[in-house]
């Protein structure tokens, strides 16, 4: 008589469709593998359901899922990887609540991202592979990874994952722990992550800080990545650390003694010495005395005597120079340097070559509106003033009477040694004739001379000795002038009678319409010139005849 075991072992198993079993490979076929589950036909199972199809082989028990009892060739349809989903699906649903980790391998990819199974397919979007989304994906094909469940969509049966997620709470811890850790002063070791225009940033092991480029080198750089490649390792100086906003300011110029500190027991003032000009600008060249030490030679200190635009008119950057040191600011880090101090100023020696009174010889180099520059040697002009031309005429321009490349002979007048500066004179060479002017001119002469200068209120007349006279509009004709060009001209001779004689204004006033007047004419004109103001200018003339007249006419018609 059997027992109840026994007869237990001997009632026939019942098989559904959905239902999971336990099967027996029996044979491990290049994309299948054919599975014993106790039926009257073996089941099949894709290799590609298994986590590592290579590890497979024949005897292992697997748990599978029927999906079909049977199809058109009578073989049983399982699925191993719908079972492992099925049993997984409770242990994946905890740990998404719990925000634990998984493991999983790349299964794919898809659009947007891979397929990773895990127990079960999830989808991890490109996106959340890392931190910087790999280039290639395919690359990932294969590996096995630890992932963070972050979405389930329990009707679909979806799971959403995240690498970066892990990756990032990863790297914020190091961050912390770095930030608590780190002291100003410490040496770290980094590695070049990204390198900008003004600095680059260095990855210290989860935590990234900014080495910026003032604090690369004590000398001159133009740009990072003349010394730095992103990659390179190297040990950095921590120089700052705001632990709230999570930055540190890194060093590398630091680890090194500041050549700046002793700088003053290197160099002195007036000593001569040699570098190599590391950059020309609008003001100046830099030198490079020593590596992180440089100086600055002015453009005003390249020479004593020419006139030099910018430095590289006369420099080229990567040369040696030898200059003389001017001065030295240890806290400004700036050191002052002269070229043209290796060679005796010429100004120094000015006043004994061209004493004050002496006469000179010299070409006009340059003429401008306030007058004429001569050269008198190489690099060392003097001026000849407008105001220095004549002593006589009035010289709106220095070109009414001198020419560029014309030599001239002058008398020194000045010189100005701080601002370099030598005034001339022409006029000084000849005798002022308005010392002697009574000798020359009285009132009511009766004088010839050339129209030399129209202007809108009168004309300039030439008179000998070299002078000016003025005769004004109003004292032209009997008739009213309207304007001056309609009655002289230019070269004309004209006979005119000297009316005022102004020695302050260095002026003589004259009248065409009077050169025939009788003598009480001429008083009549005297008295109205009279009524004019001590030094008023002759060329307000116009009013105070226009008012004489309106006097007389008031006069009259009383």
């Amino acid at each position: 008589m059997m027992t109840m075991e026994e007869a237990l072992r001997h009632v026939p198993t019942r098989f559904a469709a959905g239902d999971i079993v336990k099967g027996t490979i029996l044979e491990v076929r290049p994309k299948e593998v054919l599975v014993d589950i106790g039926y009257k036909s073996e089941g099949v199972v894709s290799l590609g359901e298994f986590i590592d199809p290579a590890v497979v082989k024949v005897g292992d028990v697997i748990d599978v899922l029927i999906e079909k009892l049977e199809d058109r060739e009578g073989n049983v349809i399982l699925s191993h990887e719908k079972a492992e989903f099925k049993k997984n699906w409770d242990r994946i649903q905890a740990i998404c609540a719990e925000g634990g980790k998984v493991s999983g391998k790349v299964k794919s990819i898809v659009k947007g991202g891979l397929v990773v199974n895990i127990g079960v397919e999830a989808f991890l979007p490109a996106s959340q592979f890392d931190i910087m989304p790999p280039k290639n994906l395919q690359a990932c094909v294969g590996n096995t990874y630890e992932f963070k469940v972050v979405k389930i969509n329990q009707d679909r049966q979806n799971v959403v994952l995240s690498r970066r997620e892990l990756i990032e709470a990863e790297r914020f811890e190091r961050r912390q722990k770095l930030l608590n850790e780190m002291m100003p002063g410490d040496i770290r070791k980094g590695v070049v992550k990204n390198i900008t225009d003004f600095g680059a940033f260095i990855d210290l092991n989860g935590l990234d800080g900014l080495l910026h480029i003032t604090d690369m080198s004590w000398g001159r750089i133009a740009h990072p990545s003349e010394i730095l490649k992103v990659g390179q390792e190297l040990d950095v100086v921590v120089l700052d650390i705001n632990k709230e906003k999570e930055r540190v300011s890194l060093g590398l110029k630091q680890k090194l003694t500041n050549p700046w500190e002793n700088i003053e027991t290197k160099y002195t003032v007036g000593q001569k010495l040699k570098g190599k000009i590391v950059n020309l600008v609008p003001y100046g060249a830099f030198v490079e005395l020593e590596p992180g030490v440089e100086g600055l030679v002015h453009v005003t200190e390249l020479s004593w005597t020419k006139r030099i635009a910018k430095p590289s008119d006369v420099l080229k950057q990567g040369t040696e120079v030898e200059a003389v040191v001017l001065g030295i600011n240890k806290d400004e880090q700036k050191i002052s340097l002269g070229i043209r101090q290796l060679e005796a100023n010429p100004w120094e020696s000015a006043e004994i070559k061209y004493p004050v009174g002496s006469k000179i010889k010299g070409k006009i180099r340059n003429l401008t509106s306030y007058g004429a520059f001569v050269e008198l040697e190489e690099g060392i002009d003097g001026m000849i003033h407008v105001s220095d031309v004549s002593w006589t005429r009035k010289i709106n321009h220095p070109s009414e009477v001198l020419k560029k490349g014309e030599e001239v002979e002058a008398q020194v007048l000045e010189i100005d040694k701080p601002n370099q500066r030598i005034a001339l004179g022409l006029k000084q060479l000849a005798t002022d004739p308005w010392e002697h002017i009574d000798k020359f001119y009285k009132v009511g002469d009766l004088v010839a001379g050339k129209v030399t200068k129209l202007a809108s209120f009168g004309a300039f007349i030439g008179l000998q000795h070299d002078i000016d006279g003025l005769v004004h509009i109003s004292q032209v004709s009997e008739d009213r002038v309207d304007k001056i060009k309609n009655v002289l001209k230019v070269g004309q001779d004209v006979t005119a009678r000297v009316i005022k004689i102004d020695r302050s204004e260095r002026r003589i006033g004259l009248s065409i319409k009077a050169a025939n007047y009788d003598e009480e004419q001429l008083k009549e004109e005297q008295k109205i010139l009279d009524a004019l103001k001590p030094g008023e200018d002759l060329v307000a003339l116009q009013h105070a005849f226009d008012a004489a007249e309106e006097m007389v006419k008031t006069d009259d018609g009383k």
